[in-house]
């Protein structure tokens, strides 16, 4: 563990999942992300986001996600916190799987989110990177569900959702680009998963699980 991961213990953690591997964003990271996230994520008529992120010009979007990426670990406590690890496909950068949630020790939930590089879509690595989360989540978190959502006119983001074994729960009305928009909520039980073909490799779990204000190692 290198020192800024005693200090900061998300830094040390590390998600091995076949081809996969994710582990928290580093400012490193970032220029590599701008990088991935400006040769396109969605086609030009889409909008999967709820804030049209994906859309701000390259000079402005380099700042911005530094800024985003900052901001959420300055937010980061056990009541409140969100989990961003940058996923790496046989070493390549190919996009960021997220996970946030609130009162994480007495709910044992929250949502997940994620994006992939447009060049890296329709090989399954989509899938795989959310598999990976779910299971480290109700693995070795404790979780009791796991929640995600996507707008109805993104088929992609729900076909995920199904293979992985998430289950409709409802819709809601939301804002996007100043414009109705439904959202699809979905909802994941450990009985439901659909879990990944490889096994996962862990590191700093435990120092991680008392980050979060969980007790005991992890499973």
């Amino acid at each position: 563990m290198d020192a800024l991961a005693r200090i900061w213990p998300a830094f040390g953690l590390r998600i091995g999942c076949g081809p996969l591997q994710l582990a928290a964003v580093r400012d490193d990271d970032v220029p590599v992300l701008v990088d991935l996230a400006a040769g396109g994520i969605h086609d030009p008529g889409e909008m999967p986001f709820a804030v049209p992120w994906s859309t701000v010009p390259l000079p402005a979007l380099a700042p911005a996600m530094a800024t985003y990426y900052w901001r959420q670990r300055a937010a980061f406590e056990p009541d409140s916190w969100s989990l961003d690890l940058v996923v790496r496909h046989q070493s390549t950068v190919v996009g960021v799987q997220g996970f946030g949630t609130r009162d994480y020790p007495v709910t044992r939930t929250g949502e997940t989110g994620s994006w992939l590089g447009r060049e890296h879509q329709g090989r399954g690595i989509g899938t795989l990177m959310r598999q990976t989360m779910c299971a480290f989540l109700f693995d070795h978190l404790d979780a009791a569900e796991v929640t995600s959502a996507a707008f109805t006119d993104n088929p992609a983001s729900l076909a995920v959702s199904r293979k992985v074994g998430y289950a409709d729960n409802g819709l809601s009305r939301e804002r996007r680009q100043d414009v109705l928009a439904h959202s699809q909520r979905l909802t994941l039980t450990a009985d439901a998963f659909v879990r990944p073909p490889y096994p996962l490799a862990i590191e700093g779990l435990d120092a991680f699980r008392r980050f979060i204000g969980l007790n005991g190692p992890g499973g």
